[in-house]
């Protein structure tokens, strides 16, 4: 068995509301120069070698992520 890992992420012209409260939580708590916070998703899949890139890739834009507002990679 391997672990492929697919992060997501809001594309970078979409607003990302959770990652601006954190960046906001970040001063409150005395932490200075973080000039940007982007919240993003983690998925951990564990697959065998008879999984493609093109069926994980397809695991990712159908199931992972909603293309319209995000990105993904997928890390093997």
């Amino acid at each position: 068995m391997a672990k492929v890992v697919v992060n997501v992420m809001p594309k970078a012209e979409i607003l990302d509301p959770q990652g601006q409260a954190v960046l906001r939580a970040l001063g409150r708590i005395g932490v200075n120069g973080v000039e940007d916070v982007r919240q993003g998703k983690r998925f951990e899949i564990e697959v065998d070698d008879t999984v493609s890139d093109d069926e994980l890739k397809r695991v990712a834009e159908t199931l992972l992520a909603n293309m319209v507002i995000e990105d993904f990679e997928v890390v093997r």
